[in-house]
């Protein structure tokens, strides 16, 4: 464990390599990294990296996580050693927290690691003179460049071998803190340091302790008349007193004045106040885009690749309802899970690469202000950024926002950006409604609609967060305390390691609901009465028998009578008063459903609707033409301007996506947050829709 940014993952990924399993602490969603190495040949040990905090008061979820393992309170964790990793380029607020860690009584080594970066700064440090100081081994280690690795594990398996011998001595004069309290408290948990107890004393609200041991500590607390934050403050400052004396016998500093490193300079362009902003739009734009062009050829393999599966699968395997469930529900079901690996590998790879070098903390902080005012902070930016490639990524990455209700706000406004698979359907509707014109000789009416969506969905996600800020609460004050890493170079290894981390969480574990809703929505769609299903299958017997030389048209027009008499075409003309006032119809009210699966599914229902074979890409002008010519009962067209624009907006709104509502119901935990966000978007997709095609009508 140790400081944020102190290259604490770094060391546990040089330590485990691919012997990592990812997975979460109990009750709160944070990731929790566990692996094992080996000490020597004798000894294996089992890691875990805990959460980065600066102090054993903890202010976020994360920090709670690694301070109730420090005090023994959860129930998975037990260490028997500790390595505390320390940023020897910033010395003596690393150093509080290990002197913290010191008077808890755990078996520690302490890895320095940043020393060449304290060394360009003109830091010298007695490695030697400060393991007398505290009591406890110091290793210098460097990850990035495995280096000081078997230094490290020889003083782990020394640690191991004399586990019982702990520092000699208090970090700090632990007696003087709340002495009656503490005395009081230890009789009661023996067992505990006298710098545990204090903390028992502050915290034991959150302790898995009983409730008579609760009433005892509160007895204690009275009777004593115990202030937690004048002890915080007495502990603090003894603490940097002594760090300030440690440091002065054993590490010489340079006046920072006179260095300038290369990274404030580097801070000047990209923290301006005009040029920082206009690098960060750059930036975010390269960053979509290559999750876009970059994902779209595995992608696109993946898709052609389980296309030729379900196509030889189909002429193989004998005709029966068990193939056609393997092929359309099963095959289908799983290609809709693998196609979105890429986009999620892609943009994994691509925050981890920003994370490493430096530039992410950056841009948290150029855009807190702005999200700051919609009840979101700077950290919400970059989930909301990957939207516009996927919502599913985007939901995993907002893992890192620590405020509850912030991380919240973030997941439920994401789905708003408009993702790659709303594309096919703005394409065609566009395409459809809007006419091709151009102003000024360049500016495209089409490009220019196509645009508006974009920036409705990211007016609306900011308008929703600044509505649901009154209503979701949080226990705890919302904190935008962020440090500014140094510039570094990216690690590939750990690069490829996030990558295979997350697609390998999303593809087990958010691709068990996807694959049970599939199968669903292929029962719905496949399925329907008896009665109605033969009598279409005799209908279309005949007209084959009569007309031999219009049998694929034939059957192709079959399929689309199958799709309208199955549960899901009952659902659709079900729904059709409910949706008639929006202009939409029930061919409309089927395709609605089926895209459930995946926005993109609504091009090829239209084409299975209105009778157009083969791929929906290849035949897009004959389904607009088709589309286009589209009457209703009365005579009327279907797709004109206020129903083309009216859809529109639907799809920029409504959650739409099965994949999307899995991944928040496990980053949430509760079918409460997905139920909320389906319905809340549906509703606002419904009024907005109706208002335009009012408008327009």
């Amino acid at each position: 464990m140790g400081n944020p940014n102190s290259g604490k993952s770094s060391l546990f990924n040089a330590l485990t390599g691919m012997n990592q399993k990812v997975g979460n602490f109990p009750g709160v969603t944070v990731d929790k990294k566990s692996g094992s190495f080996k000490i020597n040949e004798n000894l294996a040990v089992k890691i875990t990296d805990l959460p980065g905090t600066y102090s054993l008061y903890p202010k976020r979820d994360d920090e709670w996580v690694s301070y109730k393992v420090l005090l023994n309170q959860d129930p998975t964790i037990k260490p028997d050693l500790l390595i505390v990793v320390a940023d020897a380029s910033n010395l003596k607020r690393n150093l509080l927290f290990c002197s913290q860690i010191i008077d808890l009584k755990i078996p520690v080594v302490i890895a320095f690691t940043m020393m060449d970066l304290a060394k360009k700064q003109g830091t010298q440090i007695n490695i030697p003179g400060l393991e007398r100081e505290l009591g406890v081994p110091i290793v210098s280690v460097n990850p990035r460049k495995n280096k000081g690795l078997i230094e490290l594990k020889k003083s782990v398996s020394l640690q191991v071998e004399n586990m019982n011998n702990l520092p000699p001595r208090d970090f700090i004069d632990t007696s003087a803190l709340a002495p009656e309290a503490v005395n009081n408290l230890q009789q009661m948990f023996p067992e505990v340091s006298r710098y545990a107890a204090v903390h028992y004393l502050i915290n034991h609200e959150h302790f898995n302790l009983s409730d008579s041991q609760q009433d005892q500590v509160e007895q204690i607390e009275i009777d004593n008349k115990f202030n937690p934050t004048k002890t915080q403050a007495e502990e603090i400052m003894q603490r940097y007193s002594r760090i300030k004396s440690i440091m002065h016998k054993n590490v010489t500093e340079e006046d920072t004045l006179k260095k300038h490193l290369f990274t404030d300079k580097l801070d000047d362009i990209l923290l301006h106040r005009f040029w920082g902003y206009i690098i960060l739009l750059i930036v975010l734009f390269i960053l979509f885009q290559s999750v876009f062009w970059v994902a779209q050829y595995p992608m696109n393999g993946i898709d052609w690749g389980f296309g030729k599966l379900s196509g030889w699968l189909t002429q193989v395997l004998p005709a029966s309802g068990l193939a056609d469930l393997f092929i359309n529900g099963i095959i289908a079901g799983l290609s809709g899970i693998i196609i979105f690996v890429p986009q999620i590998m892609i943009l994994f790879g691509l925050v981890t690469l920003l994370e490493d070098t430096g530039y992410m903390a950056r841009i948290s902080f150029l855009t807190d202000k702005l999200m700051r005012k919609s009840g979101l902070n700077g950290k919400s930016v970059m989930p909301m950024i990957s939207g516009f490639a996927c919502a599913v990524p985007a939901i995993m990455s907002a893992r890192n926002i620590e405020n509850k209700k912030e991380r919240l706000l973030t997941i439920m406004v994401t789905p708003l950006m408009s993702c790659s698979a709303r594309l096919p359907v703005y394409t065609i509707l566009i395409a459809l409604v809007i006419p091709n014109k151009y102003f000024l000789g360049f500016l495209s009416l089409q490009g220019l609609v196509m645009m508006l969506l974009y920036m409705l969905g990211v007016v609306l996600a900011l308008a929703v967060a600044w509505v649901m800020k009154f209503f979701i609460k949080s226990e705890g004050r919302s904190f935008f305390i962020l440090e500014l890493p140094v510039y570094r170079g990216p690690r590939w290894k750990n690069i490829f390691t996030t990558m295979l981390q997350k697609a390998k969480i999303f593809v087990t574990q958010a691709g068990k609901v996807i694959m049970v809703i599939s199968l669903l929505l292929w029962v719905l769609s496949t399925y329907g009465p008896k009665e109605k299903m033969e009598a279409v299958t005799a209908s279309f017997n005949e007209q084959i028998q009569k007309n031999p030389g219009n049998t694929d048209e034939l059957k192709v027009e079959r399929g689309t009578a199958y799709l309208e008499n199955s549960f899901a075409g009952m659902l659709g003309h079900a729904i059709e008063p409910v949706i008639r006032p929006l202009g939409f119809d029930w061919k409309i009210g089927i395709a609605l459903i089926t895209s459930f699966a995946a926005r993109e599914v609504f091009v090829g229902t239209m084409a299975t609707l209105y009778s157009v074979g083969g791929d929906a890409d290849e035949n897009s002008s004959t389904l607009r033409q088709k589309m286009s010519s589209a009457v209703r009962a009365d005579g009327t067209k279907v797709y004109t301007l206020a129903t083309g624009l009216s859809l529109l907006v639907f799809y920029v709104i409504a959650m739409q996506c099965m994949s999307t509502l899995a991944v928040v119901k496990r980053e949430t935990k509760s079918w409460k947050w997905p139920a909320i966000q389906f319905a809340y978007l549906t509703f606002l997709a419904y009024t907005i829709s109706l208002l335009v095609f009012q408008l327009f009508k």
